[in-house]
């Protein structure tokens, strides 16, 4: 075992506490080249793929990477803005205003950065990063409400190989889910509720979750009962009756079954069936990106149209919403309990002092810094 080598440790250096934000990923630029390298690590994960590694390789290196890469990269270049990639930028922003959020509310000793589990900047990267700064205690929010193994599961996983490889590991502590916090349900709630003041109530909503295979669910997976959780609460804060939404599940891939129904097949059945508008949310995305801005409010749109519907509404992720950073504010408040990030003048001076005395301590018995 060879461990990477550590930052110079300074006596009476008071350790820092951080949160590390952690979404999926994205491709460096809408490229075919980018594309493919992003494509080439989210679905070498075994976490993403459950199939055995050999048959696989063969699969993802010579049929899908090869066809999947350019049409992926067209898809992307549709939604890319003068910022660069919608899920980066979202969730740089989110992080900027957990930060100041958090602020506000007297953590003072803390940082926030992002960090995605596909792409950059990569988790390994970022939590190098933050012991370099001499972070002791760091916090692991997933930007998923709903846990998954092929989501959650697989930052756990990226975390701790990384730290597999470290001598000095940092205090850590993860979030499994948020998907029925009040603070996530209220926020949902407003973002609907305003779309609604705009733009008038549908005949339908529509909440669209990401799919999954179903055979995960078979073995345990939690995913689609968090959804389904997700989507009741929602439902009963908009006080909707059962008649008036559906719970649907997008971005199929394969011709295995995934969890259903299918949420193109259903929008496209609602507007045969003489449904005029539907709207569609998507709740178990916390930021903006190809799958919504894409998949939903474009290749979905077309479905509904084409079968005959008149209206339809994408309503945005919660991206940078107010109530949505406060939410994240008490999520990530609830997890950091108990650490020093609340001092008070005196405290954190009292602190440093005691560093000081630690420092002189180690000088005196032969310490070099």
């Amino acid at each position: 075992m060879t461990f990477q080598k550590e930052p110079h440790h300074k006596h009476g250096a008071v350790g820092r506490s951080a949160i590390v934000l952690v979404n999926l990923g994205t491709p460096d630029a809408p490229t075919r080249s980018a594309v493919r390298r992003y494509l080439k690590e989210f679905l070498s994960d075994p976490r993403v793929v459950e199939i055995p590694r050999a048959v696989w390789w063969f699969i993802l290196n010579l049929i899908i990477l090869p066809f999947r890469s350019g049409q992926s990269a067209k898809k992307y270049e549709s939604i890319w803005t003068r910022e660069g990639s919608p899920l980066r930028t979202h969730t740089a922003a989110q992080a900027l205003y957990l930060r100041g959020a958090l602020g506000e509310r007297g953590h003072q000793d803390l940082s926030v950065e992002m960090a995605m589990r596909y792409g950059s900047p990569s988790l390994p990267e970022v939590l190098s990063k933050l012991k370099a700064d001499g972070a002791e205690r760091i916090l692991v929010l997933p930007a998923y409400p709903q846990y998954s193994g092929t989501t959650t599961g697989s930052i756990y996983d990226a975390v701790f190989q990384h730290y597999g490889t470290v001598r000095n590991i940092p205090e850590l502590r993860f979030i499994r889910n948020y998907h029925d916090h009040d603070g996530y349900i209220r926020a949902l709630q407003q973002s609907v509720l305003n779309h609604w003041e705009q733009h008038g109530k549908p005949e339908k909503l529509v909440m669209s979750f990401h799919g999954v295979p179903k055979r995960t669910l078979m073995l345990g997976d939690p995913y689609h009962c968090e959804c389904l959780k997700t989507a009741r609460l929602l439902a009963a804060a908009l006080k909707l009756t059962p008649d008036q939404y559906v719970v649907t599940f997008q971005s199929r891939f394969g011709k295995a079954e995934w969890l259903q129904p299918y949420t193109a097949p259903t929008v496209a059945q609602l507007a045969r069936d003489g449904v005029k508008r539907v709207d569609v949310i998507c709740p178990g995305f916390i930021s903006d990106c190809l799958e919504t801005l894409e998949e939903i409010s474009m290749e979905v749109r077309h479905d509904f149209e084409t079968n005959g519907g008149k209206e339809f509404h994408y309503i945005p992720c919660l991206n940078e919403s107010p109530a949505w950073i406060a939410a994240l504010a008490e999520i990530a408040e609830q997890h950091i309990i108990g650490w020093p990030t609340q001092l008070a003048p005196s405290q954190r001076e009292a602190m440093k002092k005691e560093a000081e005395s630690g420092r002189v301590a180690a000088l005196q018995l032969g310490a070099s810094d």
